[in-house]
């Protein structure tokens, strides 16, 4: 029987490896950094932990920025807080 890969992903703030689906991935678009919930949407993204500790690091260190090569990510902290709430 052939196992299937699970794809992993490296957290920018904690630098943790995990599987693709315990992250939220962030996206660069046009218009700012945008939550992205499917995984799938153009552009040039990172991942970040569920944990508040990783959002809060993140945060601090501006990290999804420096990532993403963008400024101005207050409100997309923010929402990232309620996305980890709400599960």
């Amino acid at each position: 029987m052939i196992k299937k890969k699970i794809p992993l992903r490296k957290c920018v703030s904690c630098g943790e490896r995990k599987p693709k689906k315990e992250l939220i991935r962030i996206v660069r678009t046009p218009e700012g950094a945008v939550i992205d919930p499917t995984g799938k949407a153009d552009g040039r993204g990172c991942y970040i932990c569920r944990a508040p500790e990783c959002i809060k690091a993140a945060k601090k260190g501006r990290r999804i920025e420096k990532a993403l090569d963008i400024s101005g990510c207050d409100e997309l902290y923010d929402s990232i807080c309620t996305v980890t709430e709400e599960e």
